[in-house]
């Protein structure tokens, strides 16, 4: 009783925090931005880090198991892979280009894990026999993380540089000051800095948790690959940001930027699929975590 009420109080602070980011986030945009607040809600993102890091404990010590057993799990844990993401550029003292991704989608995933869902798939449960393995918190947390990784990632995709010379952006050019595509290009650039980098980040976690459910695969069925739903999308995913990846960092491809942010975007797509997707039809190995 006494975990479930402090697991209850986490989650609620986490999300009002959240709520309040968002809300800070909306008034520097809106009207201007105002280094004081931008300084809140960072440091609001790192108070909701901690209460969700709170809650996952928490839930581990009284399931007496990793908390990613179920859809409520994982979604919780994705919305503090979520935060750790945002909280990289303040970390490192950089210009956090994620806020305006990873805090609106924190509270979604957040707030569908806790109004989206039945009351039941909120208590923790007996794991099933194939999820009693050391490989629950390797496999599932990498997974988890690359998908976090990889959706901001491809949300942010820019190309390098706008060339507002060519014809088709004839249009744009007349109502643009010099400033202002300076502006842009300069923002461009950034953005397609870090989305290279987290997109990297998230294919090598991503890489990591399919090796390692080949692994756990193989002790559970007796099968490294099985060609489940899940395991095909996820297959396909992998593909797809690894074209990505090759496409952003071959010299001989024209448009480089423009070529890896459409790919990027079609893994963006994928990667929805593979999660919630699988999930919703509830099929394949991989129906534990459905919404069922």
């Amino acid at each position: 009783m006494i975990f479930a009420t402090l697991e209850h109080i986490l989650t609620h602070i986490s999300f009002s925090i959240i709520s309040i980011v968002i809300m800070i986030h909306l008034m520097n945009f809106l009207v201007y931005e105002i280094e004081g607040l931008h300084n809140s809600s960072e440091k609001g993102m790192i108070a909701t880090f901690f209460s969700i890091t709170g809650f996952l404990v928490i839930r581990w010590i009284s399931s007496g198991h990793f908390p990613l057993s179920n859809l409520y799990e994982s979604l919780i844990f994705l919305s503090w892979s979520l935060s750790i993401i945002h909280m990289i550029p303040y970390l490192g003292n950089h210009k956090n280009d994620f806020s305006a991704i990873t805090a609106p989608s924190a509270i979604f995933t957040q707030g569908f894990a806790t109004s989206g869902l039945s009351t039941e798939m909120h208590q923790p449960a007996i794991l099933v026999p194939a999820l009693q393995s050391q490989w629950l918190m390797m496999h599932v947390s990498m997974m988890l993380l690359s998908y976090a990784a990889l959706l901001c990632g491809s949300v942010i995709t820019f190309p390098k540089k706008i060339d507002f010379e060519k014809q088709e952006f004839f249009q744009f050019k007349e109502v643009v000051f010099l400033g202002d595509m300076e502006y842009l290009n300069e923002k461009g650039s950034r953005l397609d800095y870090w989305s290279y980098r987290v997109i990297s980040l998230g294919f090598t976690f991503f890489t990591i948790g399919i090796l390692s459910g080949a692994v756990w695969a193989n002790e559970a069925w007796v099968s490294y690959w099985n060609w489940d739903p899940k395991e095909t999308w996820a297959f396909l995913t992998w593909t797809i940001f690894a074209i990505s990846l090759h496409t952003r960092t071959n010299p001989k491809l024209q448009d480089q930027g423009t070529n890896s942010a459409f790919v990027a975007s079609i893994g963006f797509l994928l990667i929805w699929i593979c999660y919630f997707g699988i999930n919703l039809l509830g099929i394949g190995f991989h129906s534990y975590g459905s919404f069922q």
